[in-house]
């Protein structure tokens, strides 16, 4: 009798329990459900063992890695901390699952290991110490890996670990170099370098297990290094040769085989328009393509026998992420600006369907072509459903600046719209997926090119009558942070008020104090260091311009952020205060962004919170 009283209670706790959470879910504005519906990352797999699985959700309120046992259903969380955990790898053979541990978000830190089944954490490389990772890479005989290393004072370091042995540097170089792949037998490895010192455009060298050169790839233009390379994967056959590689050799990523004994190169001339990227098929008798055009994307079989292109159907919108299984069916992370992301298979499936409420959708996004200085410059506008002009207009930067914003779900952007504005994202020069002359555009003019780009889309915004002159503002995160700080001193009578996350704000300071692999980005990018070109530093530093800030401005930061470091905020908000300038300024304590999906929400509260402060006439929240 007692122990059935006992049930009873507990059952009418749990229904108490979720009766109290799915009304406070129903209360919930759907900005807010939008940040904390589960999500999941595309499932990576296990070569030699594909029912074991890993992938990063964020289930528990932060971003974590999860095993996942297809055979048997089972998902077992294996990373628990702080701050949040996306930085891991799944070995051939899927015993063991190797994650980046770092410290508080500053991506300086370890691998660890922890068996698939679960069980005590250990070293996955003893004997390497604390570094920026630069690639990993694990062998099919389950006791062999390629671990590249960064650091202030080595520069790039790769080792050859192996399980019980000392690790071996196999490569040594000051400039930013990493891992490509290990080849499926581990006789051969393939690096990616910038020992000529573009960090931009990367060559290639394969190297046997000892460190010595097999074969080495450097595109060329001219005589000046302007064609990048990229590892796309090794021939997944024992004894096979190839290495899938990407160029830009017709103006665009492009994939093409390259045999590294023979040196013979297969273009596979694919004649699509954008860019394009491929991985192999499981058996190695094709290619999975990946062609990405003007901010939407879609997949292809190409059949290397038969030389043959065939369309894979995958609705319109955005793959983010796609994997070739061993049954021939592709896995793929979809979504669109309307339709949050989904984890769908070619077999007919969603291939993972996480528990708890469902994101809501948003509003789809409105092409836009607008004639700028260096050419016609792309934007995605999203407004809220049956809004009319002129109305508070928020321009939301993407970062990179090798990026680009696309057809894909946002939730940053859709609780913009949820509280009635617009919102208008420019795929400035700099950015990905319009040809390698546009990504390549911004050099040396560091920052003022892009402005240039996104005034030309302002101009059209108000003309067009979408967008409130008297309410225009200006935001992003990371190199858009820095977009944002920047514009608002070179462009003080553009923008009614200015919010930067995580930004570049003192560009002298934060070269000197960012992780070393971005001090290489920009000498590629303005030429050379601080005390070789002063005078790029300086016309492309937001600090330059600070005393001519007219607009109220809200910067947060992350205190242990490596790429975009603290101290060199400091030196901006000091001016700022100097001056009296109206201003805002949230430390949190991560890297650069933050894991934490509660955090993320408190820092889009406090966006909103300051954009309603002091623009007129915002409606808030719908």
């Amino acid at each position: 009798m007692t122990e059935s009283n006992g049930s009873d209670e507990r059952d009418q706790r749990d229904q108490h329990e979720q009766a109290t959470q799915a009304g406070r879910q129903e209360r919930m504005p759907d900005w807010e459900k939008r940040f904390r519906a589960p999500r999941v990352s595309l499932p990576d797999w296990a070569e030699d063992a594909p029912d074991r699985s890993l992938f990063v959700s964020n289930a528990t309120g932060t971003y974590e890695l999860y095993a996942w046992d297809r055979s048997t259903g089972e998902q077992r969380q294996v990373t628990d901390r702080p701050n949040g955990t996306t930085d891991g790898v799944l070995s051939p053979d899927g015993a063991w699952i190797w994650w980046f541990d770092d410290k508080d978000g500053d991506e300086f830190g370890v691998w660890r290991r922890q068996p698939f089944e679960g069980g005590a954490d250990e070293p996955a490389a003893a004997g390497l110490e604390p570094s920026y990772p630069a690639g990993l890479a694990l062998g099919r005989d389950g006791r062999t890996a390629v671990v590249g290393r960064s650091t202030d004072e080595d520069g790039t370091t790769i080792h050859l670990v192996r399980t019980g042995e000392e690790p071996v540097e196999i490569y040594r170089h000051r400039e930013s170099a990493g891992v490509g792949d290990l080849s499926h037998d581990g006789s051969l490895i393939a690096v990616e370098h910038t020992e000529h010192g573009d960090a931009m455009h990367s060559a290639l060298r394969v190297l046997r297990p000892d460190g010595t050169a097999v074969a080495d790839l450097d595109d060329t233009e001219g005589g000046t290094r302007e064609l990048g390379l990229e590892v796309l994967g090794f021939a997944p056959v024992d004894g096979d040769t190839r290495l899938l590689i990407g160029h830009q050799r017709r103006g665009r990523w492009e994939p093409l085989v390259w045999d590294v004994a023979t040196g013979e190169e297969t273009d596979l001339a694919l004649e699509l328009p954008g860019d394009v990227s491929a991985e192999w098929y499981p058996d190695g008798s094709g290619l999975l393509i990946a062609h990405s055009f003007e901010a939407r994307s879609e997949l292809f079989r190409y059949d290397l026998s038969g030389r043959a292109l065939t369309e894979i159907p995958t609705p319109p919108g955005t793959v983010s992420g796609a994997t070739a299984r061993p049954d021939g069916s592709v896995e793929y992370l979809w979504s669109s600006a309307a339709e949050p992301s989904a984890v769908r298979s070619t077999a007919g499936a969603v291939v993972l369907d996480p528990p708890g409420m469902k994101s809501p959708g948003s509003v789809p996004v409105q092409d836009v072509w607008v004639e700028g200085p260096g050419g016609r410059i792309h934007a995605l506008v999203q407004k809220p459903e049956g809004s009319t002009g002129p109305l508070p207009t928020v321009f939301d930067i993407h970062g990179g600046p090798t990026w680009h914003d696309s057809d894909s779900f946002a939730a940053g952007p859709a609780a913009w719209v949820d509280h009635g504005y617009a919102v208008i994202r420019v795929n400035y020069r700099g950015s990905t997926g319009y040809g390698r002359a546009w990504t390549d555009a911004l050099k040396h003019r560091v920052g003022l090119i892009e402005l240039e780009d996104i005034a030309a889309v302002r101009e059209w915004a108000v003309s067009s009558g979408i967008a409130d002159p008297d309410r225009l503002v200006l935001t992003g995160g990371s190199w858009g942070g820095y977009l944002t700080l920047l514009g608002l001193g070179v462009q003080p009578d553009a923008w009614t008020l200015g919010i930067a996350a995580v930004p570049v704000a003192d560009y002298v300071t934060a070269y000197h104090d960012e992780m070393e692999a971005l001090k290489a980005m920009d000498r590629t990018l303005l030429g050379g260091t601080p005390e070789e070109v002063p005078d790029r530093f300086e016309a492309s530093s937001p600090l330059t311009y600070v005393d001519q800030v007219k607009a109220p401005v809200y910067i947060s930061a992350g205190v242990n952020d490596p790429r975009c470091p603290i101290r060199q905020i400091e030196n901006y908000v000091k001016r700022l205060e100097a001056r009296g300038a109206v201003h805002e300024v949230y430390r949190y304590d991560a890297g650069h962004g933050s894991l934490v999906v509660d955090e993320r929400i408190k820092q889009v509260r406090l966006e909103l919170e300051f954009a309603e402060r002091y623009l007129k006439g915002v409606p808030g929240a719908q």
